[in-house]
């Protein structure tokens, strides 16, 4: 039983079948990714896990718990984060006021970034924003713009944002997305060291193959929004159902 179950998860938008009985098991601590060609369903079945669709049918758990019918920040009090294709943070505001938002987030998902009668004081939060920068190294730039920041760092940024919030789950869709092999590499070392640090779960969507088997343990391929193969890295490399989905043609 993994700390992720998806079982039997379908959805059609009008005419096209985007999900066709997905079945996903993503174990705790795992490092999990899901590959296919462009319009497998990868981004679909990551918009139904963190509560953007919801599945025309099929059961989405995690923890135990359902999330379909929850809102986003429902999810995300639950223990999941995403981390998007292209960066989302604050742009006008400075590196270390971004790690400080989440921080300041309430129950209903606003955010009160003034209420300082909250249990923690503004010295605390900030105290911890600084910590998560440092984890990230980029407590140098905790001052800077953010939207000044190069693409790496923005990522790096929007990856400080959701682990300030200590989610069980972390969701990164295409997080290399856009970057300069020298920024993907330092991306990898990145989620290589807070894996090494924290107990969390990963699931990644990408398609940079070195990327997907620089980072996990077991990775699900989609074709047409149904699974082929869930395999280990080295199992799928050469796979003739791998490389039909992606070469179009079978590899006997």
């Amino acid at each position: 039983m993994g700390i992720l179950e998806v079982k039997g998860v379908n959805k059609r938008f009008g005419g096209l079948q985007a999900l066709g009985d997905v079945n996903l098991s993503v174990k705790e601590n795992s490092v999990h990714a899901i590959i296919g060609p462009n319009g497998a369903g990868k981004s679909t079945l990551l918009n139904c896990l963190v509560g953007k669709l919801i599945p025309d049918s099929g059961s989405v758990m995690f923890d135990g718990k359902s999330v379909l019918g929850r809102k986003p920040h429902e999810i995300n009090q639950m223990g999941i984060s995403r981390v998007f294709q292209t960066p989302e943070i604050f742009g006008d505001l400075s590196v270390l006021e971004n790690v400080m938002i989440p921080c300041f987030a309430r129950r209903d998902g606003a955010f009160r970034l003034h209420a300082y009668e909250t249990v923690r004081k503004e010295t605390d939060i900030r105290e911890q924003a600084e910590a998560m920068l440092e984890d990230v190294d980029m407590l140098d730039k905790r001052h800077m713009t953010a939207s000044s920041l190069s693409r790496g760092d923005k990522r790096r940024l929007e990856m400080a944002m959701c682990l300030v919030q200590a989610p069980k789950l972390l969701l990164l869709d295409e997080p290399t997305a856009g970057m300069a092999r020298a920024d993907t590499n330092n991306t990898i070392d990145l989620l290589k060291e807070i894996k090494a640090k924290r107990d969390i779960t990963m699931c990644i969507i990408e398609h940079d193959m070195h990327v997907v088997f620089s980072l996990a343990e077991r990775i699900t391929v989609l074709a047409q929004g149904t699974p082929l193969v869930e395999e280990t890295p080295e199992n799928i490399k050469g796979h003739p159902k791998v490389r039909e989905a992606y070469l179009g043609e079978a590899q006997v």
